[in-house]
Formats: structure tokens, sequence, C-alpha cells
């Protein structure tokens, strides 16, 4: 798959879409970054950058004479965009199949799938709230429960007869 930043460029309605073809940037010659100084850029880990570029996310520029990988500006540019995207809540998988459905059926619109995966993350979070909201249900449900042995009081009601724990009756 060739890299996102070209699908998430025309769901945005950005003319970038055309320049996002390694090593072509519209100014001449590209400014290369190590994945370190992309990282520092952007602010996120090389780890992070090295699995965007294992998902054709982004594309290398190719390497340096001593073997380190190379990023261009459109590099720098689709990290954003990812983060961006990520920030909305999508997965990295859902980023994917945006691109795929950009690359693949290039005569569809891709903000309608956009939306689509929006709605999947708002429910995805929607989800998430509820699991919290009985969460915090449990813990008031306990705190009420057990309010003497928070307060320190008979804590073997709590723990139990612990053999680890020295016994503190007398």
């Amino acid at each position: 798959m060739r890299f996102l930043c070209i699908a998430v460029a025309a769901a945005a309605d950005d003319e970038r879409a055309s320049s996002c073809q390694v090593g072509e940037l519209r100014g001449g010659e590209p400014n290369l970054m190590t994945i370190g100084e992309l990282a520092s850029r952007t602010g996120l880990s090389r780890k992070l950058i090295r699995e965007f570029e294992d998902r054709g996310l982004i594309c290398s520029a190719g390497r340096s004479e001593a073997g380190y990988r190379l990023f261009d500006q459109s590099a720098l540019w689709c990290v954003t965009v990812i983060g961006n995207l990520r920030s909305l809540g999508l997965t990295l998988t859902e980023i994917e199949q945006l691109a795929a459905v950009y690359l693949e059926q290039p005569s569809e619109p891709v903000g309608p799938h956009l939306g689509a995966l929006l709605d999947r993350a708002e429910q995805r979070i929607q989800g998430g709230l509820e699991e919290l909201r009985t969460l915090q249900e449990r813990i008031a449900a306990f705190r009420a429960e057990n309010a003497a042995v928070l307060a320190g009081a008979d804590e073997t009601r709590l723990l139990g007869d612990d053999p680890r724990r020295p016994s503190t009756r007398p």
C-alpha cells in the first residue's frame, strides 16, 4: 500500500496530496531528516515512527550512507495528519482502512468513509464511558459498605487472615 498522506489529504480536500511522493516536495530538494530528528520534531517515539513505516502509513526517503532511515518533509506532514486522525479516536487499523479505500476506489469520496470511522470511534468511546461509570458505581458501593475498614478498623474483614503478614492482634 502506498502511504497514507495521499489518502488523508484527499479526505481533508488538501492540495498537498499531489506532493506526498517520496523525495518530491514543492520548492525543490527535500530536507531529509533521520528518524531521531523526525521523532524530535513530532514528539513521537522512534518505535512508533517505525511502526507507521512498517504499516505503510509513511515511507522513508531512503537511507543515509551510515544506514540511517531518512525522511522528508512529506513524512513530517503525514505523521501530523496521522496524529490528527488518532486524536479523533481512530485506530491505526482504521487509518489504514481509510487509506485503502482511497487508493482502491479513487473515484469514490473518502469523506463518508471517514464519517463512518468516526461513528465507530464514538461508539467505542461510549462503551468505554459506560464501563467507567459501572466501575465508579462499584467503587462508591464498596466505599459505603467498607467505610470502617477504609478508616483503618478491622482490616481482616477486608483482607482476611493473611499468613504472610504478622498479626497485630493481641
